[in-house]
């Protein structure tokens, strides 16, 4: 059934129940207050969001336990049992599960509930990390890694080293798992490396749940460079691109879903961000190859590095006026590895960040006052000139 179909449905069941209840308010039985309460919780949603379904289940459970409480003084209730049909109807065409988290609402003022708090997470060139909590790092991390294990959603990227005589590594390959959740979804596995970025889970499928519902579904945006996936049971977008020759990947999910999780799972770098150990920033500055002119590795197809800190801070400003965090990794990225396809990705990263990231004015990290990466190192040969003209001036 259709979101405009479901809308009038629930209008006249709603306004039935409101309508049969004023007969009856001298009863004990307190039924309309449940279903006020319930559409309270439901008279904000957007249906056009991905959260719908999730917060609108959710609504339904909390409707159901409030009929449920009252279930003995409104015993041979009209407007009770109506309810009750009512709930079983539209849980059922909302492939909702019985159990499972509640709206909740004040039981006596009936205040509705407030709408989730939505976190964003976003890996990108070398690799550089946006953490829920609105952290900004770059890490190494060579090998698998668990970006988010929660009990919902695995997602695990690989890295592998971009040139000889660096630290810094990309992600060639990401494994996401969207795990059983009762009626919604059985459990479906999505997997990209380099030049294979399939607009299909493993298993062949596009979709998961029952009939039309599609409570996950898989939908390519660019053959084999773009792809988005939406798990609208969990409220969660994904987005996967391959620029160049690696991988990124940006997230936006609800809290609750980002903290369900088991104190076994806490090793998540968007919960937590990197190992102290794995860091190549310094809180957050980048520090600038102390070669520009850098040998890519054996097999790598981008040419050796001829950017200067001057070109390379020239070719990102073509993409990104704002020096923000995702200018400076542009700059590092280049100088470190030659290969302009680096600016690409920082360029859709912070395009994901406004695409999914749910509060604007998060959507630039800047530097502190003392400047960062490419500033902090200007900074620092200004000065050292300035020392040689001191010294020469007593000479």
């Amino acid at each position: 059934m259709g979101y405009c179909n479901l809308r009038g449905l629930l209008d006249f069941f709603l306004l039935s129940l409101l309508c049969l209840g004023d007969g009856q308010l001298q009863t004990p039985c307190r039924i309309q207050k449940c279903t006020t309460d319930f559409v309270s919780l439901t008279s904000h949603l957007n249906s056009a969001l991905e959260s719908f379904d999730l917060e609108f289940c959710k609504a339904l459970r909390a409707y159901s336990a409030c009929t449920y409480r009252n279930s003995k003084v409104c015993r041979g209730n009209l407007v009770y049992h109506s309810a009750v049909l009512g709930i079983s109807d539209l849980m059922s065409q909302r492939n909702c599960s019985k159990d499972g988290p509640t709206s909740s609402s004040n039981p006596e003022g009936g205040e509705k509930t407030a709408p989730p708090t939505y976190l964003f997470c976003g890996l990108f060139g070398d690799p550089h990390l946006r953490t829920f909590k609105d952290g900004f790092q770059t890490c190494k991390v060579k090998g698998a890694w668990p970006l988010i294990d929660n009990n919902y959603l695995s997602v695990q990227v690989t890295n592998v080293p971009v040139v000889a005589g660096s630290r810094a590594t990309a992600t060639n390959k990401i494994t996401i798992i969207f795990k059983s959740y009762q009626d919604c979804t059985d459990q479906k596995v999505y997997q990209a490396v380099t030049d294979d970025l399939p607009a299909a889970f493993v298993d062949g499928t596009t979709s998961g749940g029952d009939g039309n519902t599609k409570s996950l579904q898989i939908v390519e945006k660019v053959s084999g460079k773009y792809v988005e996936m939406h798990a609208r049971y969990i409220g969660t977008t994904v987005y996967v691109r391959q620029l160049g020759h690696y991988l990124t990947l940006a997230i936006r999910m609800p809290q609750e879903v980002v903290m369900a999780y088991e104190e076994i799972q806490d090793l998540q770098l968007c919960v937590n961000g990197c190992p102290s150990s794995e860091r190549i920033d310094d809180s957050g500055h980048l520090p600038l190859p102390v070669m520009s002119h850098l040998l890519p590795q054996h097999g790598s197809a981008h040419p050796q590095s001829v950017y200067t800190l001057e070109t390379a801070t020239t070719k990102c400003h073509e993409k990104m006026l704002l020096k923000d965090i995702y200018f400076y990794s542009c700059v590092f990225d280049l100088l470190t590895t030659g290969d302009a396809n680096f600016t690409a990705a920082a360029h859709s990263a912070l395009q994901d960040v406004e695409s999914l990231h749910p509060r604007k004015e998060h959507w630039h990290i800047f530097p502190n006052s003392e400047g960062g990466g490419v500033d902090k190192a200007n900074k620092f040969f200004v000065g050292l000139g300035l020392v040689c003209l001191i010294l020469v001036a007593f000479l």
